[in-house]
């Protein structure tokens, strides 16, 4: 799943996202474009959970196509 994650700007805002998304499901994968200020998570989580967790952390996201 890909999300836009608007308030995520830097190498600590990358780090927090992973962890958040790690802490769920530690066999996910999210890989990072800082510059689009997007993620591309691939987990057995469900897009609300994934959401969830990253706004629980700070980062309100919305899932993008």
């Amino acid at each position: 799943m890909k999300l836009s994650v608007p308030d995520m700007s830097c190498g600590h805002c990358k780090a927090a996202v992973e962890r958040a998304i790690a802490a769920e499901d530690a066999t996910a994968t999210v890989s990072v474009d800082l510059a689009a200020r997007e993620i591309e998570v691939v987990t057995a989580l469900p897009a609300a959970k994934v959401v969830a967790v990253l706004a629980q952390e700070g980062y309100p996201a919305t899932l993008l196509g």
